[in-house]
């Protein structure tokens, strides 16, 4: 869904129940809940899943379980447990293709230290697989998406244009690197984030993934009060999905999520569309956008960058004023 319709459908539905250790719920738009268990743990739930964005079905296991766990590392937490989320056409895939989906997922878990301990499979018409994952976070050390302070510099840890590949290859014109390039990306566990939770300085978390970075960056803004200055040109973009981009591929979710918040952004008048897309581009397992104190920007960038994040750098601001984005 839209963040639009999102808010909408939220908006609509009955408030549920009370329960003060509930330390996160839906009231910010944040990657995940978090529940505080005792004074030293706190459960951090999620669930992604998804239909192919790739035709090899180890890969989309893959993608799909990484990026289900990137939620729980967007709230600073360690990954512990998981459910599979499986849908499936049972009449048309065979069962060893089922299989490799599965398997694709499990050895993302593996890597993660994270136990798949069951799930739920039904009959579906498309495939559908992905992840209820858990985590567990100190209470201090969450780390929210509207919790960034004026003054705070923004970090984005990978590249954006994995849903310009992603359209490119279901037209069949992406080429073997550009497609290990995506894969590369959007199989990179977000691992940073267990490291920056236990850094007071980092005052915001979250990750970019179907909103766009302006969608998430939004969200961040809103919850935080204040407005966010970005620069196009310091934004880390895949080196396969510039030129792609610039050809004229887009999703159509690019310019479903720019509908959604074009009125709180604004842009200069001469910027070519295939920037515009990028800004809103959806993300399938995007990087870490992190809100730090300025003084903390060189220990952040070296903890992405010891971890193997080599796009990661600084791509703007946060300020007091109306929860706006403005891109130079």
């Amino acid at each position: 869904m839209t963040p639009a319709l999102l808010s909408e459908v939220l908006g609509k539905s009955p408030k549920g129940i009370f329960d003060p250790n509930l330390l996160v719920g839906n009231e910010s738009s944040d990657d995940a809940a978090v529940y505080r268990l005792n004074d030293e743990q706190a459960l951090v739930a999620t669930t992604d899943f998804f239909m192919p964005i790739v035709d090899d079905a180890f890969d989309f296991g893959r993608i799909a379980a990484t990026n289900a766990l990137s939620d729980v590392y967007a709230m600073g937490a360690r990954p512990f447990m998981a459910l599979a989320v499986c849908g499936m056409p049972v009449s048309k895939l065979p069962a060893d293709i089922i299989a490799r989906i599965l398997a694709g997922g499990q050895s993302v878990c593996n890597e993660a230290g994270v136990v798949i301990a069951g799930g739920h499979s039904i009959d579906s018409p498309e495939p559908i697989y992905g992840l209820v994952a858990l985590g567990l976070v100190h209470p201090q050390r969450v780390k929210r998406n509207d919790q960034a302070r004026a003054g705070d510099v923004l970090i984005l840890g990978k590249g954006l244009g994995v849903g310009i590949l992603s359209a490119a290859l279901k037209k069949g014109e992406l080429g073997a690197k550009a497609y290990a390039q995506m894969l590369e990306t959007t199989t990179k566990l977000n691992t940073p984030g267990l490291p920056l939770s236990e850094m007071s300085t980092v005052h915001a978390l979250t990750d970019v993934t179907g909103f766009g970075l302006l969608g998430h960056l939004r969200e961040i803004c809103r919850g935080s009060k204040l407005g966010a200055r970005i620069r196009f040109d310091d934004i880390p973009i895949l080196s396969a999905a510039r030129h792609i981009a610039q050809a004229g591929h887009v999703t159509g979710a690019s310019a479903r999520n720019w509908s959604s918040l074009a009125d709180e952004v604004d842009v200069p008048a001469q910027m070519p569309q295939w920037q515009r897309n990028l800004l809103t581009d959806p993300q399938t397992s995007g990087g870490l956008l992190v809100a730090c104190a300025p003084e903390s920007v060189q220990r952040v960038l070296e903890i992405f960058q010891a971890d193997g994040f080599r796009q990661a750098q600084v791509i703007g601001e946060l300020s007091e004023g109306p929860a706006r984005i403005v891109v130079s």
